[in-house]
């Protein structure tokens, strides 16, 4: 878990053999690949080019031609590109151990989880024991300023649709508490799957975890992320802490994310992959694939295996999207947290990021793709604070917004004492084991923080927490897009339940959205006192279609309409 992070994060990552330390000096590095297929070859062919590149494949997902491959040839990548049956190659991950004294923390959700404020924070969580809230209203649902935003209230949407367990949800993220109380009536267990394997050097000792395993159970979440996410999208009406934007659709759990936050090439195609055939509706994907947050096909601060890698991962995902779409998988993106404008050229300095001590400062321009978010065929998600602004923290940008949704902002000015709190941000479920597991409870299973809240009033309590980030805006569209398959999509014959072409999603997403015009004047300066007076950024287009907001603000409400 996130917790054992500090004693696990290393530099150079070699195979551990158990013999002497002079046999271990001359054990050759091993690392595992994602190997591409060119469209075309024969499977049998790149088979042939794999063997001969000095690689072993442990896993393959033949629907879009790659496959994880295992290899101490420390020339691999170059050589297996070589093959005209193989299109490249990218590295998914080092394995096996180094020495501790190179450890460096990796936290890729500390804006999000506002770490800093969150240790420090005075105060305590909100819990609620009992008493009986008005018909379709949950007890903490005073505090979803979100959910109003884009009119998921019992007045407004949840009284003309709330979706129906006919409607998939996929959540590609790093699990989901399937046995949370606020997620367990819509979980689907039985078609969650964890496509992906914790490092133990980078994800922590797996026998700390709650269920002492490095391969979780498909009910599990061990950071806390995909959960938020989940609940976002879908907690039920059920007079229990609050509810999500489509309270009575189906989830599944499609983890592609490990427990330090990381996701890897392999694990996203195979989600991808998998939700388009298991007839899942809309995805959410709050990520970007690692190890490169920008891939460019030809940077010349790139050497030529690592342009090749950034190649291969841009079209592999694009496979993986493509495929998943055209069987009828709406996919929604979260924008980015960095600020900027995905449009302009900017300077990279966390990438890549694994190896862990590897990132260097690289130009940027606007040939280089984060995937998934880049990708044909995503929607993007920018993120909006409780004052409808652009959150201080969202990337945004004409070339990539389509549109917008609550995300959070914890410096936003909403009311006159609300500055810098948690109540400017998100809240949604939060898995117990890891509230215990960060200290953030007393003995009595109290929150000791603001930023966590508990409804005891069923026994044992149920907590939730408060997140900011594109991560927590990209679920509001997920969620209202599912409402858009529930209220118009038709028999999915092949999978059962509803489907509908994400097209036709996307049109009415965008043709219902809340338009909101660039702020006067265009170039925004966020009026917050420990943010410099070059903190800006510069929004163009139209009122009805530009950076900060794309199309515009998401609208539950107008969505679910049945015709438009």
């Amino acid at each position: 878990m996130r917790r054992t992070l500090l004693l696990a994060l290393l530099g150079t990552l070699v195979l551990v053999v158990p013999l002497t330390a002079g046999a271990a000096k001359h054990a050759p590095t091993k690392r595992t690949y994602v190997v591409l297929y060119e469209r075309g070859a024969s499977v049998g062919a790149a088979h042939r080019a794999i063997k001969r590149a000095g690689g072993r494949i442990v896993r393959e997902n033949p629907k879009v031609g790659v496959a994880t491959v295992r290899s101490a040839n420390a020339r691999f990548a170059g050589t297996v590109a070589r093959s005209g049956a193989v299109y490249g190659a990218a590295r998914n991950r080092s394995i096996g151990y180094a020495p501790a004294s190179r450890a460096r923390v990796r936290d890729p959700f500390a804006l999000e989880r506002m770490t800093a404020e969150r240790k420090t924070a005075p105060g305590h969580g909100r819990v609620h024991r009992g008493g009986a809230p008005a018909p379709l209203d949950e007890p903490f649902a005073d505090l979803q300023w979100d959910m109003r935003m884009i009119n998921a209230t019992p007045t407004r949407s949840y009284k003309r649709q709330r979706g129906n367990s006919s409607v998939r949800v996929g959540v590609i993220d790093t699990g989901i508490d399937g046995s949370h109380p606020d997620i367990a009536p819509n979980f689907n267990r039985s078609l969650s799957r964890n496509f992906t394997t914790d490092i133990p050097l980078i994800d922590g000792a797996c026998e700390e975890d709650p269920d002492g395993s490095c391969n979780d159970p498909s009910d599990v979440d061990e950071d806390g992320h995909g959960t938020h996410v989940a609940g976002t999208i879908g907690a039920p009406i059920n007079r229990l802490g609050m509810a999500g934007v489509a309270p009575d659709v189906e989830l599944v759990n499609i983890r592609a994310g490990q427990d330090s936050g990381y996701f890897f090439l392999q694990p996203s195609v195979d989600a991808l992959t998998y939700a388009a055939d298991v007839g899942v509706d809309v995805v959410n994907m709050s990520y970007y694939i690692d190890p490169w947050l920008y891939n460019c096909a030809g940077n010349p601060a790139d050497s030529p295996e690592e342009q090749l890698e950034q190649q291969t991962i841009i079209r592999a995902t694009e496979r993986a999207l493509a495929y998943a779409r055209s069987h009828g998988v709406t996919l929604v993106s979260a924008e980015g947290n960095g600020h900027t404008d995905l449009g302009k050229p900017v300077i990279d300095e966390t990438s890549p990021d694994y190896p862990p001590e590897t990132e260097r400062s690289r130009a940027i321009d606007n040939s280089c793709e984060s995937m998934p978010l880049e990708a044909p065929g995503v929607l993007g998600i920018t993120s909006v604070g409780p004052s409808e602004r652009k959150a201080y923290y969202s990337d945004y940008g004409v070339e990539q917004a389509d549109l917008s949704a609550p995300g959070g902002d914890r410096r936003d000015f909403f009311g006159t004492d609300r500055y810098n709190t948690p109540a400017n941000t998100v809240l949604a479920p939060y898995p117990k084991s890891v509230a215990i597991a960060n200290e953030e409870l007393n003995p009595d299973g109290t929150p000791n923080t603001p930023f966590v809240l508990a409804d005891c009033s069923r026994g044992d309590c149920a907590y939730y927490q408060y997140l900011q980030g594109t991560s927590m805006a990209s679920p509001h569209a997920v969620g209202v897009a599912a409402l858009v398959v529930a209220s118009r999509g038709r028999l999915d014959e092949r999978n059962g339940g509803l489907t509908l072409s994400p097209d036709v999603v996307e049109r009415v997403l965008k043709r219902t959205a809340q338009d909101r015009p660039c702020p006067n004047p265009p170039v925004f300066t966020y009026p917050d006192p420990d943010l410099t007076p070059d903190y800006t950024a510069t929004c163009e287009g139209t009122p009805e279609f530009n950076g900060f907001y794309g199309e515009g603000i998401v609208d539950a409400y107008a969505a679910s309409k049945k015709r438009h």
